[in-house]
């Protein structure tokens, strides 16, 4: 490379940083900066930089960086937008809208915050990245943000059926779960009091159901009221997977807190092509138990069993053990029973001590309740108190009876046997793990979900449908991550391989 300065007639000639190559048997050049704007020192060190001279020592105050913004992140996540199709799906026009969609999806991955931080963020005076550069967005407000994200709202079914015909097919597996998010403010319709999963008390919430297919990608997502009980919830996905996505066969999986006996009796039996892999509770297997249909001295031999109960006509149950986390839960009942134990004798101590006793039955009960109520073993102890006395002993049976119910569960499907294996139900029904796999993305520090701060519920739904294509897009980067350590793994192995041969 070299510098050459070329005449302008009457203007200043340019200044071109140039590069010669050969093209067959000719000599040709091309230009690959102009340099006309630069001071006449920095083109003087550039060119004794180039021909291998000294350049002057203080350079660094001729040429300074007034500002660099971070882009690696930027283009990983364009780069992954445009590489799984999600432009055409969301919109087929490549318009400014779409380009503020984009947007939105990857400050929501790099550093979610609400939608005026975010504007600020793409503005070429305030930008945290070369988001809005690349984009062409330094000039958005956050009203136009919030335009896009109300289209994008209404625009939620559309999209939904296009990612539904991509990702799903015909027999597959859909995984379906739900969980809670708190509001901040009272003025949304959709916040109700109900069960926060979140432990937020005194915040009004809102319930969202995701539905994935069987690797967990994200298809759709559907806000309800902050008290919707989550059975009541699945006949409207099963309609919505049958009517709008045109699946006639599928199979449902979901825990037993959603799937429950009515459900299937009144919702899933009687509705053509749908079968349901789901749990039983714990009372129901005890009941089995009870009954001897389940044999637990099968499990000496092996941790799966395929058993019919005429409980369960036409069904299928898989009981599994898992020595693992059997004894895991007996080390936590030990722990929680210890620690209970220790505290009521505290209090024995203090009815019985000579000075300032602990008396009446109202105020032992009062400190017993509280120790009750912080460990939840309360069915193991038999208590008796008096105004002047309190005394406590372990109920051995109940415990024994936990005892054996430890590690063991099971699995309620209808999916016939030549159709999959027990081992094969099993791993369906833990793919359910990879729903709440995205609900801590979307609810912890990726994603930021919560708390949510928009009042109307339009806004709401749509920024819980914007979360929703932020971790399709972060799931297909994390699948590219983890195939790519996954290749690097097998080529450290084969190379030590054959370094030993």
């Amino acid at each position: 490379m070299y510098i050459e300065r070329v005449p302008n007639r009457n203007s200043p000639p340019a200044i071109l940083l140039r590069e010669s190559y050969r093209e067959g048997d000719q000599v040709r050049k091309r230009t690959i900066a102009n340099l006309s704007q630069l001071p006449d020192d920095v083109i003087e060190n550039l060119k004794a930089a180039l021909k291998g001279g000294k350049v002057i020592d203080n350079i660094e105050s001729v040429l300074k960086v007034k500002r660099s913004l971070p882009h690696g992140h930027v283009a990983a996540i364009l780069g992954t937008i445009k590489k799984i199709g999600l432009e055409p799906i969301i919109e087929s026009e490549n318009n400014k809208r779409n380009a503020i969609i984009k947007s939105l999806i990857t400050a929501r991955i790099i550093d979610p915050k609400s939608k005026l931080a975010t504007s600020r963020g793409l503005r070429r005076e305030t930008a945290n990245s070369s988001l809005g550069k690349i984009l062409n967005l330094e000039k958005v407000t956050e009203d136009d943000l919030y335009e896009a994200l109300d289209w994008l709202g209404d625009s939620q079914e559309a999209i939904e059926e296009k990612l539904a015909a991509k990702e799903l097919r015909e027999g597959s597996l859909v995984l379906y779960d739900l969980t809670s998010t708190y509001l901040e403010g009272e003025a949304c319709n959709l916040g109700e009091y109900g069960y926060s999963r979140d432990k937020k008390r005194g915040y009004t919430q809102i319930v969202f159901g995701l539905i994935c297919n069987s690797q967990g990608c994200p298809v759709a997502v559907e806000v309800f009221p902050g008290n919707t009980n989550d059975a009541t919830t699945v006949k409207a996905q099963i309609e919505k997977v049958r009517n709008r996505f045109g699946l006639s066969c599928v199979v449902w999986v979901g825990d037993k807190g959603m799937l429950t006996s009515l459900v299937i009796k009144e919702e899933l039996m009687n509705s053509e092509g749908i079968d349901w892999i789901t749990t039983l509770r714990k009372n129901q297997i005890k009941q089995l138990v009870e009954r001897q249909e389940i044999q637990l001295g099968l499990f000496d031999e092996r941790n799966i069993v395929e058993i019919e109960s005429e409980e369960y006509p036409g069904e299928r149950l898989v009981v599994c053990k898992n020595p693992l986390l059997a004894a895991r839960n007996q080390h936590k009942r030990e722990e929680l029973i210890k620690a209970t134990t220790i505290e009521l004798d505290k209090i024995v101590a203090a009815t019985q001590r000579e000075k300032r006793a602990l008396f009446g039955q109202d105020k032992i009960g009062l400190r017993v309740g509280k120790v009750i109520n912080k460990y939840k073993v309360g069915k193991y102890f038999e208590l008796e108190i008096t105004e002047n006395s309190f005394n406590y002993c372990l109920k051995q049976e109940i415990k024994k009876a936990d005892e054996i119910m430890d590690g063991l569960y099971t699995i309620r499907t209808s999916v016939k046997a030549e159709n999959m294996s027990p081992i094969e139900t099993v791993k369906a029904y833990k793919q359910l793990a990879k729903v709440e796999q995205a609900f801590r993305s979307l609810k912890s520090i990726d994603l930021k979900i919560r708390p949510i701060y928009h009042y109307r519920d339009h806004r709401v739904k749509a920024h819980i449908f914007l979360c929703m294509l932020s971790y399709y897009v972060e799931w297909y980067m994390k699948r590219s991550a983890r195939r790519a350590a996954l290749r690097e793994r097998s080529q450290v192995y084969y190379l030590k391989k054959s370094q030993k041969n």
